[in-house]
């Protein structure tokens, strides 16, 4: 059974810029560079029928290309830590392909997810403290990187592990200018 879900891809230099942000966090297991992404949407374990189903709903989606920013480090989990990330900046192009997503999957029977957070996670944290995590995001509080243009969106698998790749590409969805409102 794959374990599905909707992301945009981080580009290679954006990629580079996470990258130079690895290190000084005690307990982070850092993501690889080439597995950031935006999740759109966690689709979770599914058999073929179901994941046949959401191909083609997803090739129905009609969007225009937008920009994404990358906007501030931050953490999940409050005093108990679970992740850091990198936040994006929540524009309505971005919130409208998310909330369509949400919809395609609420249409085959899936219950809704929980409030949509923009952001690339950077570190999983085991064992870190509120304090260490407060002490590694500080002097990062100003990191911004792109604008960078998002063309498309891609349908992942991943296997049952503890997150974080290896990631593989099941289909893609271009984003195109003509939407279904022209």
């Amino acid at each position: 059974m794959p374990r599905l879900f909707t992301a945009i891809e981080i580009p290679a230099d954006i990629g580079q810029s996470l990258a130079m942000l690895r290190g000084g966090l005690p307990g982070a297991r850092w993501i690889e560079p080439e597995s950031y992404h935006l999740t759109l949407r966690f689709i979770g374990d599914v058999d073929g029928v179901f994941a046949r189903d959401i191909t083609v709903l997803l090739a129905q989606v009609r969007r225009a290309p937008f920009e994404l920013t990358l906007d501030g480090l931050d953490s999940f989990g409050g005093r108990k830590p679970r992740a850091v990330y990198a936040g994006v900046k929540p524009i309505p192009a971005l919130l409208e392909l998310q909330a369509e997503h949400e919809r395609l999957y609420q249409r085959l029977g899936q219950e809704a997810e929980r409030k949509f957070t923009p952001h690339v996670t950077l570190a999983r944290l085991r064992q870190s403290t509120s304090r260490d995590v407060a002490d590694y995001l500080a002097p990062r509080a100003d990191f911004r990187a792109g604008p960078f243009p998002v063309t498309q969106f891609v349908l992942f698998s991943s296997r049952d592990s503890v997150g974080g790749g290896p990631y593989v590409e099941e289909a893609v969805y271009p984003l195109d200018a003509r939407t279904d409102a022209e």
